[in-house]
């Protein structure tokens, strides 16, 4: 039985990862995970605002006395020669790097170009394997437009590689109007891959507080659906490389991700849920029904039931609209 698969130009051993969490904070966890089968190692996101907030930390306590007596300014670095940036993110990937042999893939949320770029540059330095551009944009104002949006992921896409070297993949929303138009476009910018999709939480009202709170709920097997029929849809569309993220608690889902047409399927809650050996209970299971079925690959799995493939293309589109209403009726 053949799992191995083409992810990003790189070679996995299974389509089974985690996805970016907290998972990888920790280097035991890191061995766990390899230990169970993971084929790469998804880093959790280094975010914009951790970034920024250093580098506003670095100018009010060093930058800042600079101008103020002659020879302070021989005391410190310059500017450009200091990291204005979380330097653990980027130690972390080098410790992983070194404890393991798998592929690992950094994960980037940034919010302006400056942002993407440097630190892409920096995780290719540190042994970043392929980056993950983690795109989460959400138009809050009227005079903001959908097509603004999408310039900006394009222009992203484009910047960033241009500076780097290593595989990009664009992790992104599920509200564009037209993922597969997007998707095209990304591939012609030179993006290797796609990860469908990132999760935007949403607030919450406390009504006891009077005030606009986080909320942080694992994700469902319900929220795998989502990601289906953008994955069919893009299967035979596109070249590139695509990853199903969000929903995936079992081997039933991995099976369904791949049937869709999935390179690579990214895991998060069930591993923060029962820890890092159930990704190999999963591995276990995907065997299990590979073989009942009698497929011999991954391979062959891939795309079995995309847009193209499916006997009923409709599924994917209005028509299931339609018998989803009928089925509530009756």
């Amino acid at each position: 039985m053949n799992l191995t698969t083409k992810y990003l130009g790189l070679e996995l051993k299974s389509p089974l990862m985690p996805g970016a969490s907290p998972l990888a904070m920790r280097l035991d966890n890191i061995r766990k995970l390899e230990d169970a089968g993971a084929a790469a190692i998804v880093m959790h996101s280094l975010f914009a605002e951790q970034i920024e907030g250093n580098a506003v930390a670095v100018s009010r306590h060093i930058e800042r006395w600079q101008d103020n007596f002659a020879e302070a300014t021989s005391f410190f670095p310059q500017g450009q020669d200091y990291l204005l940036g979380p330097d653990e993110y980027l130690d972390r990937l080098s410790a992983i790097k070194a404890a393991t042999s798998l592929p690992v893939i950094a994960s980037l949320n940034g919010t302006h170009l400056g942002s993407w770029t440097d630190y892409a540059r920096l995780m290719e330095k540190a042994g970043a394997d392929a980056i993950e551009l983690n795109t989460y944009f959400f138009a809050t104002r009227r005079d903001e437009s959908s097509a603004e949006i999408e310039d900006r992921v394009l222009e992203i896409a484009r910047t960033v590689r241009a500076s780097v070297q290593v595989p990009i993949a664009m992790k992104l929303s599920p509200f564009f109007t037209s993922p597969v138009h997007l998707v095209a476009e990304l591939e012609e910018a030179g993006v290797n891959g796609v990860v469908l999709f990132n999760r935007i939480f949403q607030p919450e009202i406390d009504i006891e507080t009077f005030d606009v709170v986080p909320r942080l709920g694992l994700s469902s097997p319900e929220d795998l659906r989502l990601r289906l029929r953008a994955l069919a849809l893009l299967r035979d569309q596109v070249k590139l490389s695509l990853a199903c993220s969000g929903g995936v608690h079992s081997a039933a889902e991995v099976v369904k991700a791949l049937l869709a047409g999935a390179d690579a399927v990214q895991i998060v809650a069930a591993l923060l849920r029962d820890g890092p050996d159930t990704l190999g209970n999963i591995l276990t299971e995907l065997k299990l029904w590979m073989e009942k079925f009698e497929y011999t690959s991954v391979s062959e799995m891939r795309g079995a039931l995309s847009l193209r493939n499916c006997p009923d293309p409709e599924a994917y589109e209005r028509g299931n609209y339609l018998r989803s209403l009928q089925l509530w009726r009756e």
